[in-house]
């Protein structure tokens, strides 16, 4: 079962090979497209197009000597090529290159994290059609309030993953652009066709106005929103590990045979995955700091950026991405004890029930404010003695002549509490 959850796709989207693969498809089409315009001969395209091939160890041991790894690599292809050489990378620089290939890259890992997130999607909806009659103790301030649908969790998750995969779609088509415009954005040798006709071929639109970098408010708005979607994640999993505490223990997170909870006390089942969710959101949210100080650059471009995106990028992707898989797999394979939430609704000997019984108080003719005080002294006495507020409130005359014994009876039941539950769900069209 584990297995499903492994993504070696988002891995390889990082990697070097891919990195110098879209650098050579950016550098393919721009040749392409100067020989669409006749300024570079058509067999030159062509010849670039066929023959154009790089060797990461090759560029390694290029950019030791040059120091500069778009250097090392247009070398690296030019060795693969003869004459035409003199025509690959022509009047371009390095973050024409750079910058439109990091593009394609990020759409792609925004692509792997949104299918995970319409994954996720499907096992809330599981998790909130099969417990959405299933009572449960609401907490507020973490102290219990009142009864609540357990369902209800998930179809409050749920709503905020939809929203989510809505930012997710905002934050790619921000990132979605091109730069073909030379080396401070100007087009002074080289013509914007060139840049419509590559960002055309490659999905992108060309960016309307550039320096020598597409801006990286950009890129901030998508590790942004990786880091809301964390956020989003962190909460789930917070829920699922207070619940999982032993004194509760309404949920637990999916313990598998031959898994060990500690080296020192074999009856341990510890919220690992959640917790580990948890530490990751911590994470995301450093690197979208991050990603927001590099918007602002010197003049047209410095490179302060650049050592930073290399690991804030690729990092806060797979970090993302594991985490949305990590919470399937426990929301997917969530254990729910119905007998446990039941005891719990109870742990308070009925206290939960103390508005219902202030309305029908109110309802029946008392000032809002005597039946506050008398419910809340009711209560008081309940929390501090060993007698339920229905044992309680059934021991105050008033109380009996306003409502009854069948009526005081009826404000202790928790069906009540999910009578519009169904209302909920249809606006979020589970």
């Amino acid at each position: 079962m584990i297995e499903r959850y492994t993504r070696p796709r988002m891995g390889q989207i990082w990697s070097l090979e891919n990195r110098y693969q879209k650098f050579l498809e950016v550098e393919i089409l721009a040749a392409a497209a100067w020989a669409e315009m006749d300024v570079i001969p058509r067999e030159a395209a062509s010849l670039i197009a066929e023959n154009a091939a790089f060797d990461v160890q090759r560029i390694e041991e290029l950019e030791k000597e040059t120091r500069h790894d778009v250097v090392a690599f247009t070398r690296c292809v030019a060795e693969s090529l003869g004459e035409e050489s003199r025509y690959f990378h022509y009047g371009l620089t390095s973050y024409d290159i750079v910058d439109t290939a990091l593009s394609v890259m990020l759409v792609e890992a925004a692509g792997l994290i949104s299918e995970g997130l319409q994954e996720l999607e499907k096992v809330l909806v599981e998790q909130a059609r099969r417990y959405k009659e299933t009572p449960a103790v609401g907490r507020t301030h973490g102290v219990h309030a009142e009864p609540t649908s357990l369902g209800l969790k998930f179809a409050l998750w749920l709503g905020e993953v939809r929203r989510n995969r809505e930012r997710l779609d905002r934050a790619t088509d921000a990132v979605r652009v091109g730069k073909i415009s030379g080396a401070v954005g100007n087009f002074a040798h080289i013509d914007p066709f060139i840049e419509e006709y590559v960002c055309k071929k490659l999905g992108l639109e060309p960016a309307p106005v550039s320096t020598q970098v597409l801006q990286r408010d950009r890129h901030a708005e998508y590790v942004g929103t990786l880091a809301i979607i964390g956020a989003t994640l962190e909460k789930m999993a917070l829920e699922v590990r207070n619940l999982q505490r032993t004194e509760t223990r309404e949920l637990e997170e999916p313990f598998y045979s031959g898994q060990k909870g500690s080296s020192a006390m074999p009856h341990k089942r510890n919220p690992v995955t959640c917790e580990k969710v948890c530490g990751l959101a911590r994470l995301l949210r450093g690197y979208a700091g991050t990603a927001l100080e590099n918007v602002a650059l010197w003049h047209e471009r410095d490179i302060s950026h650049s050592s930073v995106e290399r690991v804030v990028l690729p990092d806060s992707t797979i970090t993302c991405d594991h985490m949305v898989q990590q919470m399937i797999r426990v929301i997917g394979e969530l254990r729910v004890y119905p007998e446990q939430l039941e005891r719990n609704l109870e742990l308070t000997g009925g206290l939960i029930y103390s508005q219902r019984v202030l309305l029908e108080l109110v309802e029946s003719g008392m000032s809002r404010e005597e039946a506050y005080d008398l419910v809340q002294r009711c209560a008081m006495e309940a929390w501090e003695g060993g007698r339920t507020l229905k044992e309680i409130l059934s021991g105050e005359e008033i109380v009996l002549n306003k409502l009854g014994e069948e009526k005081l009876e009826d404000c202790f039941d928790p069906a009540y509490y999910l009578q519009r539950v169904d209302y909920i769900y249809r606006r979020l069209k589970i």
